[in-house]
């Protein structure tokens, strides 16, 4: 990979990427395999075997599974060194968050744990902060928390009320105030609190103990799925906080709230894979045993279809969450030479990928959304039992669309960011569209071309231009009302969607088949195909909606027309497409790709 090469966040829509210069999981190192395999060797020693024990909330549980899992090194992948961790890159971290993620209510303990509960010490702890939280961390001798919501205060954070001021020896900041939805809450040793300072228009981070005065926790929250995670209110009543623990800079709370939330977005299109691989692993097994009409339900075509379709969202969501993560890592090595300490150059280096974060959180979770949702269909009653973990994966996977700022909010800062973002870094999307606008006005055709990635390019490349040409219309159509439009800013998000997913799934054959040869990516390219066909569909109902909300006569014909010509495709055999690749999961009896 060429780290010159690498494209900066949401320029994927404005220049071509070459297969070399992505990451692509079958370019795991030793290491990485190890660490994913103990991930899962945990699982199934110490989490699959008591799942129900693990959903009754039995008392002291969940943090003696962190507490062993700490003892393996799974809980300081991102932690440094000399902290008791082992300081690996993003996408290591993003590998065991995937493997964690098959762990049904113990991967949400976990993720907040070494998410948004340590990284944000990592981050912008200072040194004696650091030395004094991260080593137990590591360990899971502490566990942790990140108490951001509040009953008013939910996507819109920084309109909390908590509230801190200094004591009058100037020793202590006080506390007062109310969170809520606080995962790991109930058991939690150090939380990671955000109030504002005296009058502050903005929030402050602190790091505050269990221990401290004037914490009172509320009972468990009763949810309809994560039943075995501890998500509680936590209330602060003259709560005594170290003025030693403000963490990082007064008033800079918002900015590392913002800055671990695009982490943890991108986090979390990584850890539906391991859920969602569980999942088609369960619905093949059962598809293979179960009998109608005296033959294995897994010969139906609707049954394939569904299993088909469950290994196309997966493998183009994996093969978008890895390339963006090794993006991470390359920007983040180029500022550390630029002279960045290594904290602030993960921070500046996730942030970059803002765009990418949201709207893999959305497609990640959708995905995940589909593939249980259908687990459940091809269990038929059976799925709908508590007796089976399909089951609990339904109920399970409803909340990641909540997690980390709704997939409503997600969608409107996917165009929201890639606009601001436009302006500030000197690429206007309405000239880019201007410049679309004048080359379709000339009436000239392109030529499809006919060898397979050099069409498939093509086509991604006239998804490019759709997103584009909408994006600059919309802008200058509406300007500053443009955020009142939140309908046309999905369809316009719902397009950049496809775009990524699709790119990203083409360059990595197109790698692979480099690596390994045609035969070895034959199966692959009917993922692509598939995707690539139906991406078109997407597209062009996403264009036709904005369009027609907007544009009335000569003006909606032209830019209907112009979503028709970029949303143009040749015919695929998706039928057997999918069959090929269901039955290559039927007969491996699990997910093989």
């Amino acid at each position: 990979m060429n780290k010159e090469n690498i494209l900066k966040g949401g320029e994927f829509l404005l220049k071509e990427t070459k297969a070399e210069d992505i990451f692509i999981p079958e370019e795991f190192s030793e290491e990485q395999h190890m660490i994913a395999q103990t991930c899962t060797d945990f699982l199934e020693q110490e989490v699959y075997p008591i799942l129900d024990r693990i959903d009754s909330q039995e008392e002291g549980l969940m943090s003696y599974l962190l507490k062993q899992s700490g003892e393996l090194g799974l809980l300081g992948v991102s932690i440094p060194e000399e902290y008791e961790g082992f300081d690996q890159d993003f996408v290591t971290s993003m590998l065991a968050s995937e493997y964690m993620g098959a762990g049904y209510s113990f991967s949400v303990a976990y993720s907040a744990h070494t998410g948004i509960g340590s990284l944000p010490i990592v981050y912008y702890g200072n040194e004696e902060q650091k030395a004094k939280y991260l080593p137990k961390l590591a360990t899971g001798e502490l566990t942790s928390a990140y108490c951001l919501t509040e009953p008013n205060a939910g996507s819109d954070a920084n309109s909390g009320k908590t509230k801190a001021v200094l004591s009058e020896d100037g020793k202590h900041y006080i506390l007062n105030g109310q969170k809520m939805w606080i995962t790991n809450g109930g058991f939690a040793d150090i939380m990671i609190v955000f109030a504002k300072l005296d009058n502050d228009r903005v929030l402050s981070a602190f790091i505050v103990e269990r221990k401290f005065s004037g914490l009172k926790f509320n009972p468990e929250e009763k949810k309809m799925g994560i039943k075995g995670s501890s998500t509680v209110q936590i209330f602060f009543n003259d709560c005594k906080v170290p003025v030693e623990n403000l963490l990082g800079k007064r008033g800079g709370g918002f900015r590392i709230a913002l800055n671990i939330l695009h982490m943890g977005r991108i986090k979390l299109g990584g850890t539906v894979l391991g859920a969602a691989k569980l999942a088609i692993t369960q619905s093949v097994n059962y598809a293979n045993e179960r009998k109608q009409f005296g033959t294995a339900i897994s010969s139906f075509g609707a049954i394939k279809y569904k299993i088909a379709e469950q290994v196309i969202k997966t493998w183009v969501t994996e093969s978008s969450v890895y390339r963006v993560g090794a993006n991470i890592d390359s920007t983040i090595q180029a500022l550390k030479e630029q002279g960045y300490e290594k904290g602030k150059a993960t921070i500046e280096g996730i942030a970059q990928y803002a765009i990418e974060a949201a709207f893999l959180k959305v497609f990640g979770s959708e995905s995940l959304n589909y593939i249980v949702d259908e687990a459940v269909q091809i269990f038929g009653g059976m799925g709908f039992s508590s007796e089976t973990n399909v089951d609990r994966a339904y109920r399970d996977s409803r909340i990641n669309r909540i997690f980390e700022g709704t997939n409503e909010i997600n969608r409107l800062l996917v165009v929201d960011t890639t606009i601001k973002k436009a302006l500030k870094e000197g690429f206007d999307v309405t000239r880019y569209s201007n410049s679309i606008l004048k080359d379709l006005q000339k009436g000239e055709i392109e030529k499809v071309p006919v060898e397979y990635y050099a069409q498939k390019k093509f086509y991604i490349n006239n998804y490019k231009k759709a997103a584009l040409l909408l994006l600059g219309v919309v802008s200058e159509k509406f300007k500053r009302h443009l955020t009142s439009e939140q309908e046309i800013l999905f369809n316009v998000s719902d397009i950049i969607m496809q775009v990524y997913p699709a790119e990203s799934s083409l360059l990595r054959i197109e790698k692979l088949e480099k690596m390994k040869g045609a035969d070895a990516v034959a199966l692959y390219k009917d993922i692509v195909d598939v995707f690539i066909y139906d991406a078109a569909d997407t597209i062009r109902k996403c264009g036709y909606d904005a369009i027609n909300s907007f544009a009335e006569g000569d003006e909606n014909e032209k830019l209907i027309n112009y979503i028709e010509m970029f949303t143009k495709v040749a015919p695929v055999n998706i039928k057997e497409a999918r069959r090929r690749i269901a039955d290559r999961v039927i007969e491996e009896n699990k997910y093989c790709f």
